[in-house]
C-alpha cells in the first residue's frame, strides 16, 4: 500500500541535515552553555550560532530571539508577558476569533485576572479587516495578537497593514507565525510586529523546541521563575540539540523556500481542482490565493470527518480534520465556524497539508482514492439519499 503524508501542518518530518548537526550535543558536547568551564564553551557557541541562524530566517537580531520550549509557550509567554508588562497602562487586549487555542486560552486567563479582550471577526474567506483592529483601540489597549497565518484554513493575514496600526497608536502587536515561519517569507520588520511566535517542527526541525522573537525596547515579563537563561527572560537550562536543529533547520528553509514555495503551491492548486472535479458539495475553506501554499481545508457536505480521516487512513494516507489540539475534540472548529461555515459542514471537515517530501505521485494517489471514499460514505447517508431524491423530484 502506498503512504503519503499529507498532515504537514500537524508536524513535519525531520530534515536529512537536521540530525547530523544535533547528535554531537548529545554526546561529546554535552556540558551546559551556561557552565564557565571548558565543557561549557563549545555548547555556548552553537547557542549563539543557532540564534543567529533563527534570527536570520526572519530579518530578526540575533539577541531578539528567545528559545523556548515550542509555539504554543511561546504564545503564552507573549500573551501574558506583555499584558502583565503593561498592567499600569491598561487591561484590554485585541485578539482574533480564529487564535490558536495557546492564544485564546492565554486570553481566558488574562480575562480571570480582570482584563477585557476584543475578539475582532473575520470574514467568508477567514481574513481579518485591519479596519475591525483599528476601530477596537482603546486607550487602555496594552497588546494586539493576531496570527500571521491559520492552520486550520491556510489564510495568511493582512498582518503589515495591522502591525502599522498597532505602531502608530504605540501598541505592542504579537502575531503567533508558527504555521508560516520557514514555509513563506516572515520578516519582522516589514511585518511591523514586536514580538513573533515559531515553532522547529513545523519547518522540519526537532520537536520540543521553538523561539520567540522580542523586539529590542519591548518590555515582558517572564512566566517561569528560576534561573538566568535566555537574558533571565526564560528560565531553566536550554534544550541544546534541539535548538541547534531549529538553527540548522532555519538555514535550510532560508535556502530552500524560493524553490519549495512554488512547487507545494503547485500541487496543492492540482488536489484542489482534481477534487473538486471530482467531488460534489466541496467547499474550499479559507482565502483561495491568500493562503499557505501546502493547506487544502475542504467541508464536504453529507460526509462525516471522522469517518473520512479513518477511510484516508485504511488507504495509507494521514491527513487531519482540524488542528492538532483539536482534531480529538468532537465539535466544531472554532474557525470555521467564525468565518460562517455551517456546522454541519464543519463536521465534514478535511485538513490535507503539503510538505517538501510530498510529489506529484501522491496527488495523483489521493485523487484516486478519495473521491471513492466520499461516495461510499455519502451512500450510506440518509442525509445525501434524501437530498438526492428531492433533487429528482424537483
Amino acid at each position: 500500500m502506498r503512504k503519503v503524508y499529507l498532515d504537514n501542518g500537524n508536524t513535519t518530518p525531520l530534515h536529512p541535515d537536521v540530525l547530523p548537526e544535533m547528535l554531537p550535543y548529545f554526546t561529546e558536547h554535552f556540558g551546559n552553555p551556561a557552565s564557565i568551564h571548558g565543557y561549557g564553551e563549545g555548547p555556548r557557541a552553537a547557542l549563539a550560532k543557532a540564534r543567529g541562524q533563527v534570527a536570520a530566517l526572519i530579518g530578526a537580531q540575533p539577541d531578539e530571539i528567545l528559545f523556548t520550549s515550542c509555539g504554543t509557550e511561546s504564545n503564552n509567554m507573549a500573551v501574558k508577558g506583555i499584558a502583565t508588562a503593561m498592567k499600569k497602562k491598561g487591561m484590554h487586549v485585541i485578539a482574533s476569533a480564529i487564535e490558536h487555542f495557546s492564544v485564546l486560552y492565554s486570553c481566558k486567563w488574562l480575562e480571570k485576572q480582570g482584563y477585557e479582550v476584543t475578539y475582532v471577526p473575520v470574514d467568508g474567506d477567514g481574513l481579518v479587516n485591519p479596519a475591525d483592529v483599528k476601530a477596537a483601540l482603546r486607550d487602555d489597549t496594552v497588546l494586539i495578537t493576531i496570527m500571521h497565518a491559520n492552520p486550520e484554513m491556510g489564510a495568511v493575514q493582512p498582518v503589515a497593514e495591522i502591525g502599522a496600526i498597532a505602531r502608530e497608536a504605540k501598541v505592542p502587536f504579537h502575531t503567533d507565525a508558527v504555521a508560516s515561519t520557514g514555509n513563506i517569507p516572515v520578516d519582522v520588520n516589514a511585518m511591523n510586529v514586536d514580538l513573533l511566535s515559531m515553532a522547529a517542527n513545523m519547518f522540519y526541525g526537532p520537536k520540543g523546541v521553538g523561539a520567540l522573537y522580542i523586539r529590542k525596547g519591548t518590555r515582558i515579563l517572564p512566566i517561569f521563575d528560576g534561573g538566568v537563561q535566555e537574558g533571565g527572560r526564560r528560565a531553566g537550562t536550554e534544550n541544546l540539540p534541539g535548538i541547534v536543529g531549529m538553527g540548522k533547520a532555519a538555514e535550510l528553509a532560508k535556502a530552500e523556500m524560493p524553490v519549495l514555495v512554488p512547487r507545494v503551491a503547485a500541487m496543492r492548486d492540482r488536489l484542489v481542482k482534481g477534487l473538486r472535479d471530482k467531488i460534489d458539495y466541496c467547499r474550499y475553506n479559507g482565502h483561495p490565493a491568500k493562503r499557505l501554499p501546502g493547506n487544502i481545508s475542504l467541508s464536504m457536505e453529507y460526509v462525516e470527518g471522522e469517518s473520512m480521516l479513518l477511510f484516508l487512513n485504511m488507504n495509507g494516507v494521514a491527513s487531519s480534520s482540524g488542528s492538532a489540539c483539536t482534531s480529538r475534540a468532537l465539535k466544531a472548529s472554532h474557525v470555521l465556524t467564525s468565518m460562517g461555515v455551517p456546522i454541519e459542514s464543519c463536521h465534514g471537515s478535511l485538513l490535507m497539508t503539503l510538505g517538501r517530501e510530498n510529489t506529484e505521485e501522491d496527488v495523483d494517489y489521493v485523487l484516486e482514492v478519495l473521491p471513492g471514499i466520499v461516495q461510499r460514505l455519502r451512500d450510506m447517508s440518509p442525509l445525501y439519499e434524501d437530498m438526492v431524491t428531492k433533487k429528482k423530484q424537483g
